[in-house]
């Protein structure tokens, strides 16, 4: 950027009709207008002005200059007029721009923002994209004092800014100013003591300008007369940097007259935290080095909607906006929202804007001091306006379309009109009389006429730059609008510069031109107040709050975040249950049940015929048929029906449950013309059962809502049997009575014969592997391998997990219907996620960490938060609005930071149970490569459940903590397709090709 016009970053030039002291301007004040659409009488000699404004005259919002042409010439003096406007209307058309250029424009400018946020064209990219690492903007609860360093263009400004905290968030600023001088802006470092002969140029320094700044602020804070105390300080840099952290900035290069040697291509921060350091007076820590755009973003007092999006039109152009972080490739975060900084001024760099160039467009890059280079910024910018309407008043004055064809050497001087004239000229009060007086600055004796079209000419080249920036603008808020998967965005735009804050037609252009090109977003313009202080401070308080915020959150969440060597304990307490519940002396001292399934052997592949399956878990109840064949011939093929258990049958007379059954049965059978047929069946019974044998399952309890009486205490398989003699409707041969997760196991075995060991974790959470007959201490000796139903979910009741459960996971079991039993179950399965969610939300709530403090009444409901939120929460591809959508259902008001929160707490709680389940596995994994005596055990994990299937993250975490814990195991998880139902046809059908070989 080149340097800015005197007075225009800072400072406000005059707004009266009249000439200043200084101009040179001989030209008397003018007097009021003296009749709606006539301008007074100007000196005697010069032509009449034009009376009133020809319609054809207005400027176009989206087109100046529109409705100029198509005057015919004529050698009258009124026509000469006329023929002078024609000639203007010629010069102007090249700056027209319809609403489709427009459009092309914003459309141009979405492909170069996703250019500069993809990682792979970043570095080619014009609009670059920078991320800032802000994280948040103002939630208006941020308090205390702050610190601001801002290097201006000619001083530094040093504040002390107070936020109050409470509902109206009160800013107090304390400030001074110092004037920096060109031997600070330039002046060379000087050493310090121990530098070392190999160190790099520049390291070893203090450079004048830092130390500057620093004895600065400490003789600030000595006027305060504040008592010791840590600073936090922001610092305002407004130079090209690459930013890497909030608090790490490297600068590519100075700008103006900044020349410091040694600096760039170092972190700012580092080189300003060091000079602070060396007066060592006060403890002031910089926490955030802030663009000047971001701070407009963040100072803005944002009315109905958050301000997301920050514009500074001034001697120089940039915006800023929030974006979804996870869009931001070029920064590893992607969770939540980041500030990043367009750099849009380079906009065009690379031909993109061509065909919109005009002639003076062209004139004006090829006279500056980057040629081709800022192009957008180069039609938009104060640094820029006055140059193209001098070129446009010099070309008028050559065809002698203007000033009787005279021109003058400052006319021809490049800097002699300025952005402040322009505005100045385009205001619709005093505006002709201000163009006649920089006319008479620049030496020109100008007619009432010259005044007007000269208007006209600031009037157009102003309104275009209005209209780019509105096309900018649209495509930003376009752009933010799809990343959020929004059907309207609605946003406070904060915008900050001269061009902006001294003349309303720029923000009404803006705002009638963001309508037409992004009617989809609704937006409230905010003039920002002091955008480099009070926004830098805003940064810095932004990212105080959030530091002490993230700690409490840490605080909390570590309570669930199990080490490795944590891990590695629950997989020698698993290990060292398992063998107590293996021996028969002291089975009962164990959480682990090890329960004897009598199933010694897995498929083959061997297996053939048809088989009949019963799979009563739930209040559905099914009846399949599955036909075992070769793998080549297609394998297992089923056929079944879904039958319903009314809640009478469930909790009515036993009887009456397994008539009930029978009844389905037989259905079943006549509809696949069945009936006369006894096929082997395996009956999947999943409620908790002591086996006795293969075919015979004594019921312990009910659960799941069943409670159907004289049940408890007898053979269920028995009780069956029982009910085909009442109903006499067929013959039933139950060869085995199932457990579902043996089933997971069996029914994978037919496709991995490697699988020995079954896993489910799904509402609730099971294990079984086969295991040496040898260390079944509950029956009788004998060589081979058996399935052990672990029963793991009731692992810990006997209080050996107790130190790694939390205060949510106390509340969670407490509140449950069997408090003290299932511990193991209650840390990892789907029944009980949710409500760890829970009460953890309601924790980070009460200290105020999330929904400000305010949870719903629905929060407080037991079991609302239902553990497929986890998973739908933790989606890879989930934008936050519909993380927001998911928590509003819960009458929850969500700010995006809540929703990055909250779905830090679905990660930390699902990653523990995921992990405690890999333990698990581990200590099941160990144990069978031990019972072998193997140095490397390879095995297949037969998995079902909807929680491992379902949720996206679970499988991964599971398998790489089993890698972790048992390295000497090599293992396959293989997910189950319907282990209740093709298991048990599977148990059933091994169970008669073993019976077979004993007989043969």
């Amino acid at each position: 950027m080149e340097p800015a016009p005197a007075g225009l970053r800072h400072g406000r030039g005059p707004r009266e009709g009249k000439c200043q002291p200084d101009s040179g301007c001989a030209v008397p004040e003018r007097g009021p207008r003296t009749s709606p659409g006539h301008w007074p009488q100007m000196s005697s000699g010069q032509e009449k002005p034009l009376v009133g404004k020809p319609p054809g005259n207005q400027l176009s919002p989206t087109c100046p200059g529109h409705g100029l042409a198509g005057v015919s010439e004529s050698s009258s003096p009124q026509a000469q007029s006329w023929h002078l406007t024609t000639k203007m209307q010629s010069s102007l058309q090249p700056l027209c721009l319809s609403l489709e250029k427009l459009h092309r424009v914003k459309d141009s400018m979405l492909e170069a923002m996703d250019r500069g946020l993809s990682r792979r064209t970043h570095a080619q990219a014009t609009v670059r994209m920078l991320p800032t690492f802000i994280r948040s903007t103002p939630d208006g609860t941020e308090r205390g004092e702050f610190l601001v360093l801002e290097l201006g263009d000619i001083d530094l400004r040093v504040l002390l800014v107070e936020l109050s905290g409470d509902t109206r968030q009160t800013v107090t600023v304390k400030d001074r100013r110092f004037p920096v001088s060109d031997a600070i802006a330039q002046g060379p470092g000087e050493k310090v003591r121990g530098q070392g002969p190999l160190t790099p140029p520049g390291h070893g320094v203090t450079h004048l300008l830092f130390a500057f700044m620093a004895t600065c602020l400490c003789e600030f804070l000595d006027g305060l007369r504040l008592p010791q105390r840590a600073f936090q300080l922001g610092f305002s840099f407004p130079f090209s940097c690459r930013q890497t952290r909030l608090d790490q900035s490297y600068l590519f290069s100075w700008a103006k007259r900044f020349k410091c040697p040694g600096v760039e291509g170092r972190d700012v921060v580092e080189l300003l935290q060091n000079a602070i350091n060396k007066q060592d007076r006060y403890c002031i820590k910089v926490i955030a080095v802030v663009n000047d755009t971001t701070g407009t973003m963040m100072g803005c007092e944002a009315s109905a909607e958050p301000c997301e999006v920050g514009l500074i039109v001034d001697a120089g152009t940039n915006s800023c906006f929030m974006e979804e972080a996870r869009c931001v490739e070029v920064v590893e975060e992607n969770l939540g929202r980041m500030g990043v900084v367009t750099e849009w001024g380079s906009f065009g760099d690379d031909g993109t804007l061509n065909d919109m160039l005009s002639p003076y467009d062209r004139l004006v890059d090829e006279t500056s001091l980057n040629p081709g280079k800022q192009r957008f910024e180069k039609m938009i910018s104060g640094l820029y306006l006055g140059e193209i309407v001098r070129h446009i008043l010099a070309e008028l004055a050559t065809q002698g379309g203007l000033f009787s064809g005279r021109t003058t050497p400052a006319l021809l001087t490049k800097g002699s009109v300025q952005i402040q004239d322009i505005l100045e000229i385009t205001d619709e009060q005093v505006g002709v009389a201000r163009a006649q007086c920089v006319l008479w600055r620049l030496g020109l004796e100008a007619s009432d006429q010259d005044c007007f079209s000269m208007q006209q000419v600031c009037s157009a080249v102003y309104i275009r730059a209005a209209s780019l920036c509105a096309a900018g603008l649209a495509a930003i808020l376009s752009h933010m609008r799809r990343n959020r998967e929004l059907t309207r965005l609605k946003t406070s735009v904060a915008v900050d510069g001269a061009m902006f804050r001294d003349h309303a037609k720029f923000g009404q252009t803006l705002q009638q031109l963001v309508k037409k090109l992004a009617p989809e977003c609704d937006i409230t313009l905010v003039q920002a107040e002091d955008g480099s202080g009070k926004g830098t401070a805003m940064v810095t308080a932004v990212a105080s709050r959030l530091a002490a915020q993230r700690f409490q959150v840490n605080q909390t969440l570590a309570l669930l975040k199990l080490s490795p060597d944590a891990l590695g304990e629950v997989q020698a307490l698993l290990r060292r249950e398992m063998e107590l519940g293996l021996k028969k002396e002291t089975q009962t001292t164990s959480s682990v049940r090890m329960l004897p399934t009598y199933i010694c052997a897995t498929p083959d592949g061997s297996e053939r015929g048809d088989f009949l399956a019963l799979d009563l878990g739930g209040t559905n109840f099914r009846v399949l048929l599955v036909q075992v064949g070769a793998r080549e011939q297609g394998g297992v093929r089923i056929v079944s029906e879904l039958y319903s258990i009314p809640p009478q049958v469930a909790q009515g007379p036993g009887s009456q449950l397994f008539d009930h059954i029978v009844e389905c049965i037989a259905d079943f059978q006549t509809k696949q013309g069945m009936m006369g047929q006894t096929l082997p069946l395996g009956f999947t019974f999943s409620f908790p059962c002591q086996q006795t044998s293969l075919d015979q399952g004594i019921l312990l309890s009910w659960t799941k809502g069943f409670n159907a009486s004289g049940c408890v205490g007898q053979d269920v398989v028995k009780l069956l049997r029982e009910a085909v003699k009442r109903k006499n409707h067929f013959a039933l041969d139950v060869v085995a009575i199932v457990n579902d997760t043996v089933g997971t196991m069996m029914s994978c075995g037919y496709d991995d014969p490697s699988c020995e060991v079954g896993l489910i974790v799904g509402t609730g959470t099971n294990a079984c592997y086969m295991e040496e007959l040898r260390n079944v201490g509950t029956l009788a000796g004998g060589e081979g391998r058996m399935c052990v139903n672990m029963e793991w979910g009731a692992f810990g009741d006997n209080g050996c997990l107790d130190a790694f459960f939390t205060p949510f996971d106390r509340q969670v079991d407490e509140a449950s219907l069997n408090p003290g039993r299932q511990r193991f179950e209650k840390l990892i399965s789907g029944m009980y996620l949710g409500e760890i969610v829970r009460y953890i939300l309601l924790e980070l709530t009460a200290k105020g960490l999330l929904f400000r403090g305010r949870p719903s009444p629905k929060l407080q409901t037991r079991d609302i938060f239902q553990t497929k939120f986890l998973s739908s929460i933790e989606s890879d591809g989930l934008a936050l609005r519909q993380v927001c959508a998911i928590l509003e259902q819960l009458g929850l008001h969500v700010t995006c930071e809540d929703s990055v929160l909250v779905r830090e707490v679905c990660q930390v709680v699902a990653r523990r149970a995921a992990q405690l389940c890999g333990a698990g596995v581990a200590a099941v994994a160990e144990k069978i490569r031990e019972n072998r005596g193997l140095e490397q055990l390879s095995v297949t994990v037969g998995v079902d459940g909807t929680l491992y299937k379902l949720h996206p993250h679970f499988a991964q975490e599971v398998q790489g903590t089993v890698q972790r814990l048992a390295p000497r195991c090599s293992i396959t998880f293989l997910q189950s397709e319907d282990g209740s139902g093709k298991g048990a046809a599977l148990i059933a059908a091994v169970a008669c090709r073993v019976a077979h070989h004993q007989r043969a």
